[in-house]
């Protein structure tokens, strides 16, 4: 929601990846694979987190356990 903009209206919440990073973390940390695989691309892309290749590999990684 957070970093896809959605909300009950089109423009009711805005992009927010500091929201959404801190959303995927607790998500992937408790095994849910697709916040792994969605922290993992916003480590990949640098999208609301500092590029991280090693961290990102370790998300895809556990996303594709």
């Amino acid at each position: 929601m957070y970093e896809n903009d959605w909300g009950v209206e089109q423009d009711y919440v805005e992009q927010d990846y500091d929201e959404a990073v801190k959303w995927y973390r607790m998500a992937a940390k408790q095994g849910h694979t697709v916040a792994q695989f969605n922290l993992g691309w916003m480590y990949d892309f640098c999208e609301g987190i500092e590029q991280d290749y090693k961290q990102a590999f370790y998300w895809y990684c556990n996303a594709a356990e």
